[in-house]
This record gives structure tokens, C-alpha cells and sequence, in this order.
């Protein structure tokens, strides 16, 4: 058999789908017949009590107008009624407080309504017999509990699921009004008496109640009958009595007459008793029917929705299992043949692609063996199969394809840095020449130490360039170097290096063979932290030892970032990616750098928010790079150049101060001018020698470090005079004018500098803004 024509025989779905909207429909069905067959118990057990108590209050309201109104009511007859409506309430009580209340919320609270009014009954009774109060008030209290039995009946079965028992149940509801009018009608006429008046709000509410019981009946009740119901209602209406009626609410409503205090009924009036007593019951066996018509009908909908619900069941569960066997017999078959193709599938998607693109990664052969082969068998399956082996096919040749390219744009790049770095060496040693041919040029002099500071940040840019291409910086190092001088070299390569103090230790050292790549990495996180804090503000690198090896922490105060920020960044330096994201991020390759380096030292490195508001960056490089500093391992000396006598522009105080921070191999000159003069001695291709330079040896005999008053910071170095200086300025020159001393403090001229350098930065930042 084919697996398209098991697939289609194969009907889960449908057979779900089938399962589950039994199981709505039959638990909707469910539901709405015990909702049926709740409200049905509802209505035996206080519907009808509740009705037998309407009738009895209905009758009791009556007797007691006609006693009000001095009509001779035997007292019998009062005291029966009186009793009969008392055991209508305790059943009433009885039932409502058996079953736990009514349906709904609403409808329990009309119980609780007609409940506390049957509390107050015997007041209103001792108010009638002593005459205590109005006959307004009494009989307001009458119609005021018997409107709330009505009410009871409309929010009871108000929220019937069912359209049809929702409208029949209206239908008695309204059945119940209208008869509640009639019976007003027998109240207001009792209240007229032997005299047959009527205060005028009297007569308009009898007014009132013809109007509506005869609306209701026309327009809510004789449409919606059932037949039997139409002619028990035809038989009412037709009787002597209730022509009789008609006939007396037509005369008192056309020929009564006006007095000054209300109206005069007329003599047709006192017919009413006689026809009251004849089809009152007859209404009330027709509204009597009526409901007991609409809980047969609400129980046989819910015997008829049990049923249904049955019979859905019966044949859903045969028509389920057949689809359910068919769909065993199909799957069994079709997963027998799938299993095989999964399980080879998913080793290759598991092992064997990953493996042949790590080796396509490292550039090592495939063997074309370990993949898939197309086997070119017909069914659907092996379509399948060979299709998956062309789409490993086509991903391994691509990854060869870009494993190649990366390959060849590495050594690419590696071979534009080297060149590139050869140079910015000779560019640098360039720089060096004129510092020393035109030192006594103090303008000169800047501008050569200004374009000295930009080189070596060109340098450190073509090293990141051969660190993101996959190469590896060559280190000229061969011994040991302290984590101070360590600190200093890498302070060194970044342009703002006056800004950085460094807290470091003597007493560990670093191995020669990460000496560079652990240099660049403080670099780029050192020049990070000056670009991005104030300009005045100071970078602070510090350096201890931790229980995992070294603990190097640059802290700067930048502004606040976002932690969403950090954890980016913090992604960048643990993540090695794509040339398409490096080239998205060309402006931001630093932390790429980080992390590389750090991948290759075995490092750490976070990014967190410091106390101080700003960003610290945590480094931590592992114990197997250290070494005890030796007792031979000295600190690289500084020159420490004596100021030259007045000039028209002062030697600036903080670069001398400062020049200690540089690299060790970086040796600190001045012109005629007192500027500094840095000399860099020449670097491999891309990584720069002088750690191993011992700077001592060109150091004059007499240029000792000043001694540190209190452990602060260093005063001004005294500079050696004819010592650095070249060879055409140590010749005799003719006297010079003397030139009065310079009254600016070191400080000021240190600040001036500074500020100097600051300007440059800006003019540089707003021209690199205005490129295209």
C-alpha cells in the first residue's frame, strides 16, 4: 500500500475533533437538562405553595377593605380567611427553607422579601382591627408582598436556557399580573363600602387595573396559550360571571358621578360580589394549570434532552472506535517504516553534520563516506531519504564553502595587518627622529607627541583587525614582566592614559607568553572606560589576587546603563561571531577583541554596573599565567627629566607627572621646550617589543626617582641637565636675552595642557562626525 493512501487513512484528527464535540455537546445538553430539572424542582417545591399563598392573601386583602369601609363582614369569615392564609405561609416557610433557597441569587432574595413581609402580616392585622392606621398603608403592605410573589416567578425562571420554556414562562408570569389586577379591582371596590364612593386616587387606580389586566390578556396571554388552555380560557370568558364583570367595570368607569371628594359609583355595583365569587376560581384554576403546564413541559424537554444526549453518545462511541481501530492498524504499519528513517535521520542531524562542520571549521578533509548517499528508491520514504541527503549535501558544501572564504579573508586581513603594522613602526620610529631633531620646537613638540599618541592607537586598532581575522599577536616577550609594569603597558596604548591611576601589586608577575595578549585586552577595556566617562574623571585599574589567579578591575564613571545593556555586552564577550555581525558592530569591535583574547587567555571578563554609577569591568585571568616576581626583577625606571629654566611656554607639569604610566618600553624626552618627546623602540610586525628592554641602560647615573612625601603621588622628576639632549643643541650658541621668569604655577600649566588636549579631542570628534 502506498504511504500516501495510509496517510489519508490515518484520521486522527478527524476522529478528535469528532471526540471532542461529543463531549461539548453532550455535556451542553447535560447541562441544560439538569438546569430543567432543577428549576422544575424549584417550582414544586415554592412555586406552588408560594401560588396557594398569593390566592389566600389576595382573598384576606379583600375581606379586610370590606372592613375598613364598613361593609357587615361576619368575623368568621375574616378569622377563617386569616387562618387559611397562616397555614399557606408555614408551607410556604416550610418549603422554601427545605430545598436551600431558589435558583438564582435574585430570586432568593425575593424569597427573603416575601419572607420578612409575612413577619409584619400580624401587625398590619392588629392595625386593621383597632383601627390604628389608614386603610392605604394596609393595603399598600398587601399589594407590596403579593407583588413580590410575582416578582419571584419572573426572576426564577428568567434564566431558562430553553427559548421556548423562556417564553412560556413569561407567559405565566404575566397570567399572575393580570389576575393580581382583577384581584385589585375586587380590593378597591370593597374599600367603596355600602356608600359606593371612591377618593379620586382610588377610582383612578380601579381605572388603572381594568386597563392593564385587559391588555395583558390581549396582547401576553390569549396568543400564547396552548389549546386546551385557549378553551379553558374561552369558557372563563364566556361564563355569566365574567360578562358580568365586564359589564360592572364598563358602568363604574362610564357612569359614575363626580363629587367633591371623589366619585359615585353606580348601583350595578353591587352585583360584583356575587360574580367575584363565581370566576375567581375558575381564574385561579386556569393560572393553577397554566403552571403546572410549564413544569410538565420543562420536564419532559429535559427528558428529552437526557435522551438525546444517549443516543449522541451511543453513536459516537461506534462510529469513534471503528475510525479508532482503523487508525491503529494504519499507524502501526506507517510508524514501522518512519522509525527506521527517523533514527538515521536524527543521527546525522545530531553527530555526523556537526562533526563534518567542526572539521570543515578547523579545516581538516571530510569523508564523503560519513554522510548520506542518495539510494534512489521509489515509495515515499525513500523520496524522503534522498531528499535529506541532498539538503546534508548541499549544508556541507556551503559550510566548505564559507569555511574557505573565512580562511582566505583571514589570512587576507592578517597579511593587510601585518603590512599595515610594519608601517605604523615606521611611522612611529619616523615620529621618534623628529622628536629628537626638533625638540627644541616646543609647538612642534606637541603636535609630534599628539601624532605619536594617535599612532599607537592606530597600531592597537590593526592588532584588533589581526585578533577578530583569527590571528594571533606575535609577543616579543622572553621574561616575566611585574603586574605594576604589566599595568603600565597597557595604560600606555590608550590616547587619555593621564586620566588612568593604577593600584597594582610587586610581588606577582606574568608569563612572557601572554605578556601582549593580556596588554591589549586591559587596553581596549582601559580606552573603553576613558571614551565613555567624563573627561576630568579618573579610570581607576587595580590589581590583586584572588583564589582563581589574578583579579584586574577598571572602574570608570560613565554614565548609568541599562541592565539589558550589560547583559548585551557581557553577550559580546562570551560569544565569538560571524563576519555579518562584526560588520554590523564595525564601530563597536572592542569588546569582540575582549573577547577573543579573553577566549584565548582562558579568561573572564564581565561588565557591571559600579558603586559609583559608572561600569566596572572585571578580568579575571587564570593562576596558570602567573608567576612569583623574583628577587632580581626590579621596577622599570622612569626618567625623570629637571625643568629647563623659564620659557615662553612652560613645560606642562602633568605630563611629566604622568609619563610614568607609559609603557616600559616607552622613554620620556624633552626638547628645548621641556615638552616630552616619547620614544618607542621597534615592535614585530604587529605586537610591540620593550618589555624586555632594560631602559636602566640609557638612563643617566643621576636619574634617581624622588622620593614619595606621605605615600602620595610623586612630585615633579628633576630633570638631568645635557642629558637627553641631541647632539646640535649641546653645542656653545650665542648668549640669549634673558627672559623674566614664568609665573605659572606647575599646576595651572598642567591644567592647560590638559585642556589643551581636550579641545584637540573635540575638533577631532566633530570632523570625523562631518565625513561622509
Amino acid at each position: 500500500m502506498r504511504l500516501r493512501t495510509l496517510l489519508i487513512g490515518l484520521a486522527v484528527v478527524p476522529t478528535v475533533a469528532m471526540g471532542t464535540q461529543t463531549a461539548v455537546t453532550a455535556d451542553r445538553l447535560l447541562a441544560q437538562s439538569h438546569h430543567l430539572r432543577a428549576d422544575v424542582a424549584a417550582g414544586e417545591r415554592i412555586g406552588s405553595p408560594l401560588f396557594a399563598l398569593m390566592v389566600e392573601m389576595q382573598a384576606e386583602r379583600a375581606l379586610t377593605a370590606e372592613r375598613w369601609s364598613g361593609t357587615a363582614t361576619a368575623e368568621d369569615e375574616l378569622r377563617r380567611q386569616r387562618a387559611a392564609t397562616d397555614r399557606a405561609a408555614a408551607e410556604f416557610r416550610r418549603a422554601a427553607g427545605a430545598g436551600g433557597g431558589a435558583r438564582s441569587a435574585q430570586a432568593d432574595r425575593r424569597l427573603q422579601e416575601v419572607t420578612e413581609g409575612l413577619d409584619d402580616l400580624p401587625a398590619y392585622r392588629e392595625r386593621t382591627d383597632v383601627r390604628s392606621s389608614s386603610a392605604d398603608s394596609v393595603m399598600a403592605y398587601y399589594n407590596g408582598v403579593i407583588g413580590q410573589m410575582i416578582r419571584f416567578y419572573q426572576d426564577e425562571f428568567s434564566h431558562t436556557e430553553d427559548a421556548e420554556l423562556t417564553l412560556e414562562s413569561r407567559v405565566v408570569v404575566t397570567m399572575f399580573s393580570a389576575s393580581e389586577m382583577v384581584a385589585r379591582q375586587d380590593t378597591i371596590l370593597a374599600l367603596a363600602g355600602p356608600s359606593r364612593e371612591l377618593s379620586a386616587t382610588r377610582f383612578s387606580d380601579f381605572v388603572n387595573a381594568v386597563g392593564a389586566h385587559r391588555y395583558l390578556y390581549d396582547t401576553w396571554v390569549v396568543p400564547h396559550l396552548a389549546p386546551d388552555e385557549s378553551e379553558l380560557y374561552s369558557q372563563l370568558v364566556g361564563s355569566d360571571a365574567w360578562q358580568a364583570k365586564g359589564r360592572i367595570e364598563n358602568a363604574v368607569m362610564s357612569d359614575h358621578k363626580d363629587l367633591d371628594f371623589g366619585v359615585k359609583l353606580p348601583r350595578e355595583v353591587s352585583g360584583w360580589r356575587e360574580a367575584h365569587a363565581k370566576w375567581a376560581p375558575e381564574l385561579n384554576a386556569l393560572n393553577a394549570e397554566r403552571s403546572r403546564a410549564l413544569l410538565a413541559r420543562a420536564n419532559a424537554k429535559a427528558d428529552a434532552l437526557e435522551t438525546e444526549v444517549t443516543w449522541l453518545i451511543a453513536g459516537s462511541s461506534g462510529a469513534l472506535l471503528l475510525v479508532a481501530t482503523g487508525v491503529a492498524f494504519t499507524t502501526r504499519s506507517v510508524l514501522r517504516r518512519l522509525r527506521r528513517l527517523h533514527e538515521s535521520t536524527v543521527t546525522v542531524a545530531e553527530r555526523t553534520l556537526p562533526d563534518v562542520v567542526a572539521r570543515l571549521q578547523r579545516g581538516r578533509p571530510v569523508d564523503a563516506d560519513a554522510l548520506p548517499q542518495v539510494t534512489g528508491d521509489g515509495d515515499e520514504v525513500g523520496r524522503i531519504s534522498d531528499a535529506f541527503a541532498r539538503v546534508v549535501e548541499v549544508s556541507v558544501d556551503g559550510h566548505r564553502q564559507l569555511a574557505a572564504e573565512r580562511h582566505g579573508f583571514g589570512m587576507f586581513a592578517s597579511g593587510i595587518a601585518s603590512r599595515t603594522g610594519n608601517l605604523v613602526s615606521r611611522q612611529l620610529s619616523l615620529t621618534e627622529e623628529l622628536q629628537d631633531s626638533f625638540g627644541h620646537d616646543e609647538t612642534l613638540l606637541a603636535q609630534l607627541m599628539r601624532s605619536d599618541q594617535l599612532t599607537v592607537g592606530m597600531r592597537r586598532q590593526i592588532e584588533n583587525l589581526l585578533i577578530l581575522a583569527g590571528g594571533e599577536i606575535p609577543d616579543p616577550h622572553t621574561e616575566p614582566m611585574r603586574v605594576a609594569d604589566l599595568l603600565r603597558e597597557a595604560a600606555a596604548e590608550v590616547e587619555d592614559f593621564r586620566r588612568i591611576e593604577r593600584q597594582a601589586l610587586d610581588e606577582i608577575s606574568v608569563e612572557p607568553r601572554v605578556i601582549s595578549q593580556i596588554s591589549h585586552l586591559l587596553a581596549e577595556l582601559l580606552d573603553n572606560a576613558t571614551r565613555f566617562s567624563p573627561p576630568r574623571s579618573k579610570v581607576v585599574i587595580r590589581a590583586e589576587l584572588v583564589a582563581d589567579g589574578l583579579s584586574v578591575e577598571i572602574e570608570d564613571r560613565g554614565p548609568r546603563v541599562t541592565p539589558a545593556a550589560y547583559e548585551e555586552m557581557n553577550g559580546r564577550l562570551h560569544s565569538a561571531p560571524p563576519y555579518a555581525v562584526l560588520a554590523e558592530n564595525a564601530h563597536r569591535l572592542g569588546l569582540f577583541v575582549v573577547g577573543h583574547l579573553a577566549d584565548q587567555l582562558g579568561a573572564r571578563v564581565t561588565l557591571r554596573r559600579s558603586v559609583y554609577g559608572g561600569t566596572s569591568a572585571v578580568v579575571i585571568i587564570p593562576a596558570e599565567h602567573l608567576v612569583p616576581t623574583g628577587p632580581e626583577s626590579e621596577p622599570l625606571p622612569v626618567r625623570r627629566p629637571t625643568p629647563l629654566p623659564a620659557s615662553p611656554l612652560p613645560a606642562p607639569r602633568r605630563v611629566e607627572e604622568r609619563s610614568e604610566e607609559r609603557k616600559p618600553e616607552l622613554v620620556l624626552h624633552v626638547g628645548a621646550a621641556g615638552l616630552p618627546v616619547r620614544r618607542r623602540q621597534d615592535r614585530l610586525p604587529v605586537r610591540a617589543q620593550g618589555a624586555t628592554q632594560d631602559p636602566a641602560q640609557d638612563a643617566p647615573k643621576d636619574s634617581v626617582p624622588a622620593p614619595r612625601p606621605g605615600g602620595g603621588r610623586p612630585p615633579l622628576p628633576e630633570r638631568v641637565p645635557q642629558t637627553h639632549m641631541v647632539q646640535q643643541l649641546r653645542e656653545p650658541r650665542a648668549p640669549e636675552a634673558t627672559v623674566a621668569p614664568d609665573t605659572a604655577t606647575p599646576e595651572e600649566v598642567a591644567d592647560a595642557w590638559s585642556d589643551y588636549e581636550h579641545g584637540t579631542q573635540q575638533v577631532e570628534q566633530e570632523l570625523r562626525r562631518d565625513q561622509p
